[in-house]
């Protein structure tokens, strides 16, 4: 049973060879001079200024996921759109609910104001607060 798994740990093993050895070689075959000017970060043809640690505003990194799930799921549709007609009515209604439950995860961004690029953040008082206003404006 365990012979079974014998390709498996061989291919394994030869990846872990392969990777070692690649490295290995770089390593023995790179020059090695160093120089302050290479250490200096490098910034699109710029001469650097600054400290080269800078916060950055999350959101770019937020707006960056959300972007990539949506494009990386409607992505998914494409070759669904190339087999369409041999696929039928089932493969029309799967394509339906799962184009409605991206929406629902927009929906739920939106209204979370997780597309809003400059958010305005309360604290669990002052939400609560605005959740007891709105029951009673309702």
């Amino acid at each position: 049973m365990l012979l079974q798994y014998a390709n498996v740990l061989i291919f394994m093993a030869l990846a872990a060879i392969v990777a070692t050895a690649m490295l290995a070689i770089s390593r023995m075959l790179q020059p090695r001079n160093p120089n302050p000017v290479k250490a200096q970060p490098y910034e699109c043809g710029e001469l650097p200024f600054g400290h080269s640690w800078v916060q950055f505003n999350i959101r770019f990194y937020v707006i960056a996921l959300i972007f990539i799930i949506f494009d990386v799921e409607v992505a998914m549709l494409y070759p669904w759109g190339v087999i369409f007609r041999k696929l039928g009515t089932i493969a029309f209604v799967e394509a339906f609910v799962f184009i409605v439950i991206l929406l629902a995860g927009l929906a739920y961004l939106w209204v979370e104001g997780d597309l809003e690029w400059v958010r305005e953040y309360r604290t669990a008082e002052e939400e609560k607060r605005a959740r007891e206003e709105e029951r009673e404006a309702a």
